[in-house]
């Protein structure tokens, strides 16, 4: 088996038991059960991921894949595709919001190049593991062949591994790559049968005349690619993207080493929801952030079977959304680790 293989299969399901002790003590808090809502649910989810009814939080990371679109050939962006490496370095020299937002959690970025379409990026912080110059143009042909997209999958499996390796105990994902909402809103096509026009976005701020050029292409790619939606690996390989496919990677890598994944906006999800088509026990690990602007994305999360924790109307990406959540994370383990139950408070809970 290759190293995605052997990842899939030792994804196991989390612990239910350790959930379950965790929400015994939850409802012996001082206060009504269950009136702490989503921090409760987080708690539980995370004592049910590390087979602890005490999560712990240690080191967080924001890992940023980025990659190039051959389909912004079709206008479906309001950006050039050289504002992908331009980002990339601004990620570099701690200027875009992401790195502002990480920052103020207490989180790292690591910035990977996982397919930009320029010439290599020169910094020391830039991980270079890049598997081609960019996708090809998904309404002319496959985006990527087999390989590519098994070879970006084994890149975010490695990735995480070395930071989980380091002591990093929730991640969060994170993308750069222009044009890749076109690919994911083409992802949720395949795998949810909606209509194009339903779930297909503006993305960066595209004019009424590119929206109808993004909704065209997709058409397209769906129409000459026959995306078979039975296998995740080829609707990820049809029309998908090589930073899409690193995340996937990511998520799969994570559930693996039982490390919950915090995903950020619609190109994340849609990693996610290949993620979970390819084993869908990936879904105990996973944690929706905020729901984004772009229409299709309220319906990935649904497809997944996930409940955004924000809604603060960002369509951004990076990874911002997610890091925003980490200080959820945070408060929902210092509520189960810190609040008093109401024997240890000295407080009556009978009517």
């Amino acid at each position: 088996m290759n190293l995605m293989e052997k990842t899939l299969v030792n994804i196991m399901e989390a612990d239910r038991g350790s959930g379950k002790k965790a929400q015994d003590r939850l409802d012996m808090l001082t206060k009504p059960q269950g009136s702490l809502g989503t921090l409760e649910r987080i708690a539980v989810k995370l004592a049910q991921i590390q087979s602890n009814p005490l999560p712990q939080l240690g080191a967080k990371i924001v890992m940023t894949m980025a990659g190039d679109h051959g389909v912004v050939e079709e206008g479906v962006s309001a950006f050039p595709q050289e504002v992908t490496p331009q980002m990339v370095l601004n990620f570099l020299n701690h200027g875009a919001a992401i790195n502002v937002l990480a920052k103020h959690a207490g989180a790292r970025v690591v910035v990977a190049d996982i397919g930009i379409a320029a010439e290599p990026i020169q910094h020391p912080d830039l991980i270079n593991r890049r598997i081609c110059s960019g996708t090809r143009n998904m309404a002319r042909e496959a985006a990527m062949t087999e390989s590519e997209a098994i070879a970006a999958i084994e890149a975010g499996i490695e990735l995480v591994n070395e930071q989980i390796d380091r002591g990093v105990t929730l991640v969060a994902t994170g993308e750069m790559g222009i044009g890749n909402t076109t690919p994911s809103s083409a992802i949720l096509a395949c795998f949810s049968g909606r209509e194009i026009d339903s779930i297909t976005g503006r993305g960066t701020g595209i004019d009424d005349t590119g929206l109808i050029r993004k909704q065209n292409a997709i058409r397209r790619a769906l129409e000459i690619n026959q995306p078979d939606s039975n296998q995740p690996l080829d609707v990820l390989r049809k029309v998908g993207g090589l930073e899409i496919a690193a995340i996937t990677g990511i998520i799969l890598g994570a559930s693996a080493r039982r490390v919950p994944v915090v995903i950020d906006g619609f190109i994340s999800s849609a990693a996610a929801l290949v993620a979970y088509k390819m084993n869908a026990k990936c879904r105990d690990y996973l944690f929706a952030s905020h729901l984004s602007q772009e229409p299709g994305h309220r319906i990935m999360l649904e497809e997944i079977g996930l409940e955004p924790m924000l809604y603060l109307d960002m369509r951004l990406g990076e990874g911002s959304g997610a890091v925003l959540a980490f200080h959820i994370f945070e408060a929902a383990v210092k509520i189960i680790n810190e609040m008093a139950t109401f024997e240890e408070a000295g407080v009556s809970n009978k009517e």
